[in-house]
Formats: C-alpha cells, structure tokens, sequence
C-alpha cells in the first residue's frame, strides 16, 4: 500500500539523500516522497564550501532560494548573489551553473521534473 503521508525533519531527512528531501531518487517509490515531478534539496552549506565542476546538459527548471547567509551562484548566463533571506533565482533547462559559499548558508532548492541524471 502506498503512504500518503509523512512527517519529518528537513536537517534530519536530508543527511539521508544529500539533501534531497523529494525526488525520483527517493526509496522505496510507494514512499509520497518518491516522484518525478519535483526535487527539494534543504542544503546546509559551510562557508567557502562550492560545486566548482560545471552542470552540463541541464533539462530541468531550477529555484534556488536563500534561507540565511551569502551564497553565489555561477550561471553561464552571468553570476547571482543571494545575500538577503529570501532572494532568490531561478534557470530554465540549458543554463549550466557552479556555487559557492560565501558565509555559513542554508538554501532551499527546488527543480522539477525529478530526471535520472
């Protein structure tokens, strides 16, 4: 039978999945958090932590939101800095990024549809 529900912790479940709290990724599929229409990453990041290798081939839509900190993000499109609570930026598929942060940061990212890589 399939759960239809679930309750947690974003800081807990995260440690689970590198982040990711939703996704195709999720086991097992009956789990509500396994799906293909979404990704949700609660990132904790430490200050001077970065993705330094570039995205490639992207085909998904990406939101990036600041919880708190400073936190660059390298588009190929040009550079965002998100330095309030709440700014954020958003790429469409083809847009390759890298990131890197600037001070102790907490994001909220979202990208959908959840694709194998």
């Amino acid at each position: 039978m399939e759960n239809k529900w679930h309750i947690g912790n974003a800081g807990e479940d995260a440690l689970k999945q590198r982040g990711w709290l939703l996704g195709h990724f999720i086991s097992p599929s009956a789990d509500i958090r396994s799906t293909a229409d979404v990704e949700v990453k609660w990132g904790i990041h430490a200050a001077g932590e970065s993705r330094p290798e570039w995205t490639s081939g992207e085909k998904r839509t990406t939101l990036i939101l600041l919880i708190n900190g400073r936190f660059r993000v390298n588009l190929s499109v040009g550079t965002i800095n998100l330095e309030h609570h709440g700014d954020y930026a958003i790429w469409g598929p083809g847009i390759e990024h890298t990131w890197f942060a600037e001070e102790n940061s907490t994001v909220l990212t979202v990208r959908w549809p959840s694709l194998p890589s």
